[in-house]
């Protein structure tokens, strides 16, 4: 069975990923691959797809990564109806009555005189 996966290159800390046709049952990193049919790069958000092969293998029944499928997604690549979506997740606070947000407004203090220490003999 073949995948279509992301492809980690570019230098440390730099992340470049190609995307790649692969058998599903081989490490991303193994170097063995069917076809290079993309790239991504996560900083700028630039992608460089290969609209026909891509839709040639997921034809053929390569299955997607969800990353995968995300970025397809956005470029408009019609997808077969077998390929899951995975559902955006929401961030939820664990406990979200103790974020400040949620506090209540503090009143505003006003603008009291301060307190002038009285001069003594050892001060002037």
């Amino acid at each position: 069975m073949l995948a279509i996966r992301l492809q980690r290159n570019g230098r440390s800390g730099y992340p470049v990923y190609r995307i790649v046709v692969q058998e599903a049952n081989r490490h991303p990193l193994s170097g063995r691959i069917v076809a290079q049919v993309g790239s991504f790069n996560p900083h700028t958000k630039a992608t460089n797809l290969d609209k026909t092969q891509i839709e040639k293998y997921l034809k053929n029944g390569a299955q997607p990564s969800t990353r995968v499928v995300r970025i397809l997604k956005e470029a408009k690549i019609t997808l077969p109806k077998w390929v899951k979506v995975a559902p955006t997740r929401s961030a939820k606070a664990k406990k979200p009555e103790k974020l400040r947000k949620n506090q209540p407004k503090e009143a505003p203090v006003a603008d009291a005189p301060q307190e002038v220490a009285p001069e003594t003999e050892a001060t002037k």
